[in-house]
């Protein structure tokens, strides 16, 4: 949105907070942006990094310019927090050279953030965080696209969604829905081959997204590039992504609209009940 419309409006903007773990930094960005960003609200994003973990995989120069640390700004309050993924599922959550300031930060969105959106593993680390709720080793990756079904259609975070979508998956480690039976997290979209796909928590005013409606065309291909590039053995196509099986092929995106639709939907839902004092986060129900 420009600043004169921008202007016009009688409101104040959604102050978005994006703690991004991925290494990939400008392309992590514009994904979750360009979600976020899309509808009529202003929205102010704010990158944030881990204070003792310098990126390798994004220039000085762009980390300096765009982000800022959790210590810097962990004394503001934001309407919404997005905590992505990280590559680092083969490890126990304790083994992860920045969990304790993880921990900080998960505790810091019970008074500092209206909704918070956990990603992946991110969300993984939130419920074993709050929850104690392990993550399970897979044998194989799990990597394609694969259906989930909408358990919830009343849900406002999933207003407008078919009674079933299309979503990418990535990743060697999933939730098990046994573990998750009364713990009041309810699965809002869920399949039978990839398990639990989003799920609410309401105690901590959080969603948790186990896969990647983010994800762009050519992502799930630029990571099978890159798996066959490492040498990764018994390495699979990603399941009902290219045409005919074909990696020549160009895939085609069958998720964009859900994904707009849920991010939409997170937006809106902040929107509709964060304080319009912003001040107030934390402080009211």
């Amino acid at each position: 949105m420009d600043e004169d419309t921008a202007l016009r409006q009688d409101i104040r903007p959604l102050h978005i907070g994006l703690l991004n773990l991925m290494p990939t930094k400008i392309q992590t960005e514009v994904q979750f942006a360009s979600l976020i960003g899309a509808g009529p609200l202003q929205i102010e994003i704010t990158f944030i990094r881990m204070s003792h973990r310098e990126p390798k995989h994004a220039s000085p120069e762009h980390i300096a310019k765009f982000y800022q640390t959790f210590q810097q700004i962990k004394g503001r309050k934001f309407d919404g927090l997005i905590i992505t993924g990280a590559p680092i599922e083969h490890l126990l959550f304790e083994e992860v050279t920045y969990w304790d300031e993880l921990i900080e930060v998960m505790e810091w969105t019970q008074t500092h953030v209206h909704s918070t959106l956990g990603v992946c593993w991110g969300a993984m680390a939130m419920l074993y965080h709050f929850h104690n709720i392990p993550k399970h080793i897979l044998n194989e990756k799990l990597s394609g696209c694969f259906r989930q079904t909408n358990r919830r259609p009343a849900s406002p975070y999933l207003r407008g969604f078919s009674d079933d979508c299309v979503v990418p998956v990535s990743r060697w480690t999933e939730i098990r829905e046994t573990d998750l039976r009364n713990k009041n997290l309810p699965v809002l979209l869920g399949s039978d081959i990839t398990g639990p796909g989003l799920i609410e928590d309401p105690a901590h005013q959080s969603l948790y997204i186990l896969n990647h409606f983010e994800y762009n065309s050519q992502t799930l291909a630029g990571e099978y590039k890159r798996d066959k590039q490492r040498g990764q053995t018994n390495l699979k196509l990603p399941e009902n992504y290219f045409p005919n099986d074909n990696p020549q092929m160009t895939p085609i995106n069958r998720w964009r609209g859900h994904g707009h639709l849920l991010y939409g939907n997170w937006v809106n839902e902040i929107y509709q009940s964060t304080p319009y004092d912003i001040q107030k986060i934390g402080t009211t129900t």
